[in-house]
């Protein structure tokens, strides 16, 4: 019996120092592919393009963006989320496929909280409410007040059902008392034009998409989600400084994840690496361009934001009923 532990235990040791001196060469000689469920062009590619150069330069090898755009983002995450857990696939994930699909769309065949190990926070920016030309309100209160005196009359673009441009509006209504008609969209290209041709009353963008048609003078801001005014648009109200609205924030945001069950150390390593490119100043003037923060801390304070979030989302889900066809 003796014998038979001490083969064991011997056994157990040559397996371990097999496997530490392969986790501690991580990442070998090989490219990482970072996943990035959009098409290419908009603010979550942009900015996933950005770090997947960096992250190449700090490590030294190549770090390939796979677009695998489809379904809200779902696609893309749910590629990630049955890849193999080497550490050599990443995704960028955002709040839609990860927080909010799965609380709204019965057919989505992951748990991101099970299925996906977060890694680092990227970025949060906030959304950007844009009125037609003509509307006759200059901030959040004078919509409110147009609101009321037109109930239901009233419409909003967002992206599509259940993304959280859509959550951020119905908690603004469900504040404020007021009742709007919203008109999903396929993407912000669409958004735009239609806010600009009147078609619409008014759209919802993230500030990485809206910041430069407000800067330009093609869109008029009403106002943004994020508790304070940005840097990018300091003119522009928060919604918070509305009376009704006091105390309102919803951010979007963008962050890396990896499949469940990825070596510990290789998340330990990718979150110091991203957060060393996240603290790179050019990194942080790109992202402060676009109205996005640059995000930081270790995998553990990843996930507590991810829990908080959740939450959120599933109150506004849960009040607003809402589901997506």
């Amino acid at each position: 019996m003796l014998k038979r532990l001490l083969a064991s235990a011997a056994a157990l040791a040559a397996a371990f120092c097999i496997a530490a001196p392969a986790a501690a060469q991580w990442p070998q000689a090989r490219p990482l592919t970072l996943i990035v469920p959009v098409s290419p062009g908009g603010n979550v590619d942009t900015t996933a393009r950005l770090i997947a150069q960096k992250l190449s330069e700090r490590i030294g090898q190549a770090v390939i963006v796979d677009n695998l755009a489809g379904a809200g983002g779902v696609l893309g995450v749910a590629r990630a989320a049955h890849a193999p857990a080497d550490g050599y696939t990443l995704v960028m994930g955002f709040d839609g496929p990860i927080s909010v699909a799965g609380l709204v769309n019965p057919a989505v065949k992951y748990d991101a909280e099970k299925d996906l190990a977060p890694v680092a926070l990227i970025t949060t920016a906030p959304v950007v409410l844009l009125a037609r030309p003509g509307l006759p309100a200059g901030d959040v209160a004078g919509l409110i007040g147009l609101a009321r005196s037109q109930p239901g009359s009233l419409t909003y673009a967002t992206s599509g059902v259940g993304t959280v441009l859509h959550l951020a509006m119905e908690v603004m209504q469900d504040q404020a008392g007021v009742k709007l008609v919203h008109v999903p969209y396929r993407g912000g290209a669409q958004i735009t034009n239609d806010v600009l041709g009147g078609q619409v009353d008014l759209g919802l963008l993230v500030t990485t998409s809206a910041t430069p048609l407000v800067r330009q003078g093609k869109l008029r801001a009403l106002g943004v989600t994020s508790a304070a005014r940005v840097p990018s648009l300091p003119d522009v109200p928060a919604f918070g400084e509305t009376p009704e609205l006091k105390g309102f924030e919803l951010n979007t945001w963008t962050g890396v994840f990896v499949p469940a069950g990825t070596p510990p150390g290789v998340v330990q390593t990718l979150n110091r690496e991203l957060n060393a490119v996240l603290r790179m100043e050019d990194v942080r003037q790109r992202l402060a361009e676009g109205g996005a923060l640059p995000g930081a801390g270790t995998p553990e304070a990843f996930r507590a934001f991810l829990g908080k979030e959740q939450a959120v989302y599933a109150r506004i889900v849960e009040r607003a009923h809402i589901r997506q066809e």
